[in-house]
């Protein structure tokens, strides 16, 4: 007697289109649950990447821009920053912030100014002991709420 399975017996005899048996019996799922769930992710992707296309065009010009070019502490009680200041033509109530620090990294000294215009700019921060460095904390202008 042979135990090898012989034609007719084992996993080729179920049905090749099981699939289309049940789909017969049950009917097919419906497509427009697809169709309605890929547009609305093609709109979301859209509108998402239109936020950020905005917000990216909107932030690269801005309207006034500072950097701190360097500093010098005069005394206990002063320190002198030279900031470059670069502004639009448009640019309207420029403020710029220029903050001192001590050697334990605490605030000894602030000043705002308001620029003429661009170009190289000396300013002096009093300060309530010596300072060892400066930081620019940007400028602001209408419409540039982020300093830069």
């Amino acid at each position: 007697m042979s135990t090898t399975p012989g034609p007719g017996t084992g996993p080729a005899q179920q049905p090749a289109r099981h699939d289309d048996e049940l789909a017969h019996r049950y009917g097919r799922p419906a497509r427009w649950p697809w169709v309605v769930g890929l547009l609305v992710t093609l709109v979301l992707v859209g509108v998402a990447g239109s936020m950020v296309a905005w917000t990216a065009l909107r932030s690269s010009d801005p309207a006034v821009q500072s950097a701190v070019l360097a500093f010098d502490v005069v005394d206990e009680h002063q320190v002198d920053a030279s900031v470059r200041i670069e502004m639009s033509d448009n640019a309207e109530d420029v403020q710029c912030t220029l903050r001192a620090y001590a050697e334990d990294k605490s605030t000894v000294g602030e000043t705002t100014f308001s620029p003429s215009g661009s170009g190289r700019f000396e300013v002096d921060i009093r300060t309530e002991r010596r300072a060892t460095s400066v930081e620019g904390l940007g400028c602001t202008a209408t419409g540039q709420e982020r300093a830069r």
